[in-house]
């Protein structure tokens, strides 16, 4: 079968969609489960629609919509997860569980940008903070919080004896 020039690179984009976890979840077997998908290969994107499941291993994400982005190179860029997100990213020294209406990940630096109703867990330190706006570096462990006057910042911890 003779792909054109234009279905070979759809064919790259829709291939790294569903391998890009290979980067944000440590290089294992990825399964990406939805209601429907999207290749636009003029913004250089894969949409997955509806009731989107991303596991791999004990890593997972649930949301409405999720959007994965790639450079001019087609490698992935940005994932961006909408709607009802809910995730638990594992390391090895942590397992975090988070929420949020908005999750913005960048595969490059590891890092998260939850908005809206945003909440982060530290499942094995016993800590959590939300707020509106957390910036969330997987690699360091290092978080940024922004409230509001309404809806302050929150940070919960366990004290020890």
């Amino acid at each position: 079968m003779a792909f054109s020039r234009k279905g070979v690179k759809m064919y790259r984009l829709i291939t790294g969609a569903l391998l890009f976890s290979a980067t944000w979840l440590y290089g294992e077997k990825v399964e990406i489960v939805s209601d429907a998908m999207q290749a636009e290969n003029a913004k250089k994107e894969v949409q997955f629609v509806g009731h989107v499941k991303i596991k791999q291993a004990q890593t997972w994400l649930h949301a409405h919509r999720v959007i994965v982005s790639f450079d001019e190179n087609n490698e992935t860029k940005q994932y961006e997860a909408r709607g009802g997100v809910v995730f638990q990213v594992k390391t090895k020294e942590s397992t975090y569980k988070g929420r949020a209406q908005r999750v913005t990940y960048n595969p490059l630096v590891l890092t998260y940008k939850l908005s809206g109703k945003a909440s982060i867990e530290d499942i094995s330190h016993q800590r959590r903070i939300s707020g509106e706006e957390i910036l969330f570096d997987a690699k360091s462990g290092d978080a940024k919080v922004k409230g509001n006057p309404k809806k302050p910042v929150k940070f919960i911890f366990e004290m020890e004896k």
